[in-house]
């Protein structure tokens, strides 16, 4: 589907600019919802087909990030999907992680300090010159949260392999409008609720083969099981042989609206995607002044930006005190110029 005709499926009110905090449902995601509410309220259908959902997101999600769709495991948060990496990190590991990185991909290496895990936090644009034998494992955001950095994932990963280094990437700002391989790295997790446009409440994870054979799926239950239609009761343990072991129980409704709004942005195109979303950026960038950039996330710092923005109905964030604007592929030019002139009178 050519971007153009897509952009039809929303009705935001002008001036979001905050997809970084949360992103705008398609219509056919929103419809989804919808009806599987009204099912709900009234008792007229049974769960299962809202549990089909779990798996056309799955593959989905998996063809946005070029993995297999047996590698992908889906859940509810990041900080969730990282904690069995992080339990099964060998006492007295390292891990090396930006200075600035975002809580759920720090907190879940920091709460195992009392194994004797250390982690050692380093400026994110010299993560890969960092990168020596005594890291276990570099955990970073493939774009920063705080202000819209881009890691560079191939000199990242060249220098975790040198040192036979564990690579784990937070994309949860990236997927969605940034193109990536998901293999060059052993864990890629994403919070579904930015730029996926899922309802928040679901996540999803790809996890290399050989990472999870050194992981136990703590939170194991019957969605976890082969079929888990025949897991509800009694032992014998027994689990998925792919990266569906890790699941936990879906969330019925954030995954009926995620399928849709996934399988969209498949059909769109993420090159197409960030083409448009960094073009708008750059109008962005260009008239206050500043060089382009490579990213879909813009922060700027001027007087009383908050306000301004806020008087003239635009809707950003502020992270590390600065304004923080996002565009996403239903953003328009006239939702630039509305901040530009906010900003700039």
């Amino acid at each position: 589907m050519e971007l153009a005709k897509a952009q039809q499926l929303w009705r935001p009110e002008p001036g979001w600019l905050d997809t970084a905090s949360y992103g705008l449902p398609p219509e056919p995601a929103w419809t989804a919802l919808q009806e599987a509410l009204a099912d709900w309220r009234v008792g007229r259908v049974s769960w299962r087909g809202w549990g089909e959902s779990t798996q056309r997101a799955r593959v989905a999600f998996a063809d946005l990030v070029g993995a297999p769709a047996e590698d992908v495991t889906t859940g509810a948060t990041v900080s969730q999907m990282l904690a069995p990496i992080a339990a099964a990190l060998p006492a007295g590991a390292t891990v090396l992680v930006p200075e600035q990185e975002f809580t759920s991909n720090l907190f879940p290496w920091l709460v195992q300090a009392e194994r004797g895990v250390r982690v050692r936090t380093v400026d994110a644009g010299r993560l890969a010159e960092e990168i020596d034998a005594d890291t276990y494992l570099v955990a970073f955001s493939l774009v920063q949260s705080a202000d819209g950095s881009v890691a560079d994932l191939d000199r990242i990963v060249a220098a975790a392999r040198a040192y036979d280094a564990w690579v784990v990437v937070d994309a949860t700002q990236a997927c969605g409008w940034l193109p990536f391989d998901a293999t060059r790295a052993d864990a890629v997790v994403v919070g579904g609720y930015k730029w996926l446009m899922a309802p928040r409440g679901v996540g999803f994870g790809y996890l290399a083969p050989e990472l999870r054979e050194r992981l136990r799926p703590d939170a194991a239950g019957w969605f976890a099981g082969p079929d888990p239609h025949d897991s509800y009761y009694g032992p014998p343990l027994r689990l998925a042989d792919d990266a569906r072991r890790f699941d936990i129980s879906p969330a019925w409704f954030s995954l009926v609206g995620a399928a849709p709004a996934l399988e969209l942005l498949a059909e769109v195109g993420i090159p197409a995607v960030r083409e448009h979303n960094v073009a708008l950026a750059n109008r962005f960038r260009a008239g206050l002044g500043r060089p382009a950039g490579d990213s879909a996330i813009v922060t700027v710092d001027v007087p009383g930006a908050e306000q301004r923005l806020a008087r003239a109905g635009v809707r950003a964030a502020v992270r590390a005190g600065r304004v923080r604007a996002s565009f996403h592929l239903y953003s328009t030019p006239d939702d630039v110029d509305l901040a530009l002139t906010a900003l700039l009178d």
